[in-house]
């Protein structure tokens, strides 16, 4: 199976299947593969994760459509949505607040959790180690929130609001990220795509300027700001930005064809110039 198929597309963006705080430990009482049972001692063959999440909401994970919802002796009372050609079970839920074939968008709360949850990936049929599907949708989540895209991708904790060139279009600009991201990831991590050294040495030189005026770490470091950036490195901040969406046009320009809507022949000739 191509990694290329398996590109998670959502134009609402993307959630983790609940939320924890910054300090919080998830927990995995029972992994993926062949396991231990804990009740029989026996060797099995686990179908996903047994996560420590009591008494939480769950969320849909990206846009998409329920396609599951009932009880069996396994997981009890269960949940399960469809994102494209995957498929996420939730089981050992307390309640579902949705029904057979109800569209959902990432963060809409579909369920809340028992003692714990049991969560199952599938893609076009086949289990996937559910580790493999979150690393991709953290990875989306990182991505979209280090473009500084609007609502909950904007940085933490900058005390002001970065400016960059394609404010006027940021709308159109998250719809192009929610649906080509995945695309450009894979392509950057299979080399088929590869940002310009210009782009990596503006970079090298942006971090190199805020590591010797002490950007870094003024304040706590978190999701959406992971290296603490205060108000203080905000322009910087904001450089780095600029150069990560010009480099995501850049693909979408020679990779696809397109551009934003904006844009005329003068503008797209001067930005692939």
């Amino acid at each position: 199976m191509k990694s290329q198929d398996m590109l998670l597309e959502s134009a609402s963006g993307f959630m983790m299947p609940f939320a924890a705080s910054e300090d919080e430990k998830v927990d995995i009482s029972l992994g993926y593969g062949e396991q231990i049972h804990p009740m029989t001692g026996e060797k099995f063959r686990h179908r996903g994760w047994d996560l420590i999440c009591h008494d939480k909401p769950l969320f849909a994970i990206a846009t998409g459509t329920i396609v599951g919802v009932g009880t069996d002796a396994v997981h009890e009372n269960y949940i399960v949505s469809k994102y494209g050609k995957y498929e996420v079970k939730y089981g050992h839920v307390k309640e579902a607040y949705v029904s057979y074939g109800t569209p959902v968008v990432a963060g809409q709360q579909i369920a809340h959790s028992g003692d714990f949850l049991h969560f199952e990936v599938s893609f076009a049929g086949e289990l996937l180690d559910p580790q493999e599907f979150i690393d991709m949708v953290y990875g989306n989540i990182e991505l979209l929130a280090s473009m500084g895209i609007k609502g909950t991708y904007r940085m933490a904790n900058m005390g002001v609001k970065l400016q960059t060139d394609y404010d006027t279009d940021q709308e159109e600009l998250l719809q192009m990220l929610l649906r080509w991201l995945p695309a450009y990831m894979n392509d950057i991590r299979m080399g088929s795509y590869a940002p310009s050294q210009r782009m990596e040495q503006s970079l090298r030189n942006i971090f190199a300027q805020s590591a010797n005026k002490n950007y870094f770490f003024e304040t706590i470091p978190q999701i959406g700001n992971p290296l603490g950036i205060s108000g203080r490195g905000a322009p910087l901040a904001g450089k780095v930005q600029n150069l990560l969406i010009g480099d995501f046009l850049n693909y979408m320009a020679l990779r696809h064809n397109t551009y934003l809507s904006t844009w005329g022949d003068a503008e797209k000739k001067n930005f692939l110039s």
